[in-house]
């Protein structure tokens, strides 16, 4: 079940909210540390870790699935965000070079046409990078954040579905070790936190964080018939669902 799109806004305006968005952030961009020249895609909700890219790369723009709403981004120029369902992404074939996508893998509900999807449009020698919860994480058992919500991985199962649907695993990382609390005492130790854990106890992350390539020369991927492309128009949030199309 998709995370509503509103209930994600207001989870990263609160403090742990900020402080997990800059964690995972900060590992995002360790980890894709150049980006120049490429055209990157957001899926699910990804658009608060973009923004590090929008200076650098060539074009960043992110595509929220349906039953999950959308919100207009970026806050401060025109709308680079479209609505579309979660197997059908209104690109052409081979059009982006890095897919990010986060609070997507675990709450898709056509997880294997969805990956599919991402690799249609996938560029040859892409990367995709996907955020998800840790099934062994304390941020998984508790439902009061969008990491307790949908299926948590392991490492082991993230490699799986992926090879499964003609990617190839790179690494997995941890990330996010600072307790699920609004204490003041715990947000503020955060970097603390994020050090121990890393060193320490890394199987007991908040998220997993896998990136792979896309898997070219293993087969094709099955075909889905004709499709019927939809352009939106200015998206708008799921509280309004009435679209108009251009």
């Amino acid at each position: 079940m998709w995370n509503d799109a509103i209930d994600l806004r207001d989870f990263y305006r609160t403090s742990l909210g900020q402080i997990a968005q800059r964690t995972i952030r900060n590992r995002i961009r360790a980890t894709w540390d150049n980006v120049s020249g490429l055209n990157v895609l957001g899926f699910g909700y990804a658009t608060p870790y973009l923004l590090p890219f929008r200076d650098e790369a060539q074009r960043v723009i992110a595509a929220m699935p349906a039953q999950q709403g959308v919100l207009h981004w970026p806050a401060d120029g025109p709308g680079a965000v479209t609505l579309c369902d979660e197997t059908e992404i209104p690109l052409p074939d081979v059009s982006v070079d890095r897919v990010l996508m986060v609070h997507g893998l675990e709450c898709s509900e056509q997880l294997r046409p969805m990956l599919r999807e991402i690799w249609r449009v996938l560029a040859d020698g892409g990367r995709l990078l996907a955020v998800v919860p840790n099934r062994r994480g304390i941020w998984a058992r508790l439902d009061r954040t969008p990491f307790g919500h949908g299926y948590p991985y392991t490492p082991g199962q993230l490699n799986r579905l992926l090879r499964d649907t003609l990617f190839q695993p790179l690494r997995v990382q941890s990330a996010l070790f600072v307790p699920p609390s609004r204490s003041r005492m715990v947000i503020a130790s955060a970097p603390a936190w994020e050090n121990i854990g890393a060193r320490w106890f890394p199987t007991f992350s908040g998220v997993l964080m896998i990136e792979a390539g896309k898997e070219i020369y293993a087969a094709t991927p099955e075909p889905t018939g004709k499709r019927q492309r939809r352009r939106y128009a200015q998206v708008v949030p799921r509280a309004n669902r009435s679209l108009r199309y251009p």
